[in-house]
């Protein structure tokens, strides 16, 4: 069965991604095409970008970077939940990105963004970090706004569109990735 990863890229105390991920893991869940698994870059501390080599070599030193390459590796597409820092994605998320490149080639991602302007310039970022990597972003994206999809910015409250949205949004994740396995077999 199709496995979809659901990163949450971000870190910082207070966060409203935690809710956020968490509600994306609870549509996916009545799902019966795949399974979805919250993957919190809290439990993945790493440290600023730390390996002698490019991620291109595959030649992984440090156990923290074997440990998230095989995480990541071992999910067929992945939905990325950020929020919009300064018109990008968080820090925390792109270094997590960076330490990898083979596994992230030939699957499939959808973004859920949030922010001011419903983090829609970190998705947009998240797509040429995407392209990079050989990944296939899909075209759907729920930008969850501060202003309408939370309460007081801080208590998820998203509407009926973005339920639809991100609904289409797995729909495609899910094709996608399945689409795209005989390209990670043949790798």
């Amino acid at each position: 069965m199709t496995r979809i990863g659901i990163i949450l890229g971000s870190t910082r105390p207070g966060r409203n991604g935690e809710q956020v991920a968490r509600w994306v893991l609870e549509h996916a869940s009545r799902r019966t095409d795949a399974t979805f698994e919250i993957i919190d870059l809290l439990d993945y501390p790493l440290p600023h970008f730390d390996e002698p080599m490019s991620p291109l070599m595959g030649q992984y030193q440090n156990d923290h970077t074997k440990e998230w390459a095989a995480k990541i590796a071992s999910y067929d597409g992945y939905v990325m939940v950020t929020p919009e820092y300064n018109h990008s994605t968080s820090g925390v998320l792109k270094n997590a990105i960076d330490y990898l490149f083979a596994e992230w080639n030939n699957k499939a991602f959808g973004v859920v963004s949030y922010g001011g302007v419903g983090g829609a310039r970190a998705a947009e970022h998240l797509r040429l970090i995407g392209g990079e990597l050989k990944m296939a972003d899909v075209r759907t994206n729920v930008a969850l706004s501060l202003f309408t999809d939370f309460l007081e910015f801080t208590k998820l409250a998203p509407s009926d569109y973005q339920v639809a949205t991100l609904t289409t949004l797995l729909d495609e994740v899910v094709a996608w990735s399945a689409a795209l396995a005989p390209l990670r077999r043949a790798a």
